[in-house]
């Protein structure tokens, strides 16, 4: 996939991208524009283009609490998934937790969202937390990186 490029979010027209990707894959959690640059003061947010095309995002959170845990979340719109892109956004993602000093690493999957369940599975997260925001009715899940896949 010599034509993938992943780049820091960076002015407007990028931040848009991004809640683009973001609104697509998780609707019952869309932020508005101005939720998503709050985000990106706090968190280290990506686009992954092939060529000029948009096809995903990933969010780093950095470590918070007692067990330094990041979350480090990729998403890829439809079109292009099981492409290599995926893989692509979390390797990426993973490194940058770990250059922040992450011990342990946690994504956050919508539990309707099939394919990112099986993609975290595969790549060693199990569930730890299931659980339906206030006034909501969406499932999400916690998923935390085994020990053994931390490296």
């Amino acid at each position: 996939m010599s034509d993938l490029r992943i780049e820091p979010v960076s002015g407007e027209a990028m931040l848009r991208e991004w809640q683009h990707v973001h609104n697509t894959i998780v609707p019952p959690a869309a932020l508005t524009l101005d939720e998503v640059r709050e985000r990106a003061g706090r968190n280290r947010l990506e686009n992954a283009y092939l060529g000029d095309t948009l096809v995903g995002c990933s969010t780093v959170r950095p470590p918070a609490g007692e067990d330094a845990v990041a979350t480090v979340i990729a998403r890829v719109l439809p079109g292009h998934r099981r492409t290599g892109i995926g893989t692509a956004l979390y390797t990426r993602g993973l490194a940058h937790a770990r250059v922040l000093g992450a011990r342990a690493v946690e994504t956050v999957v919508l539990a309707a969202n099939e394919d990112g369940v099986r993609f975290a599975a595969a790549r060693g997260f199990t569930e730890t937390e299931r659980y339906v925001l206030p006034d909501e009715h969406d499932v999400w899940l916690t998923l935390r990186l085994t020990a053994a896949d931390t490296g």
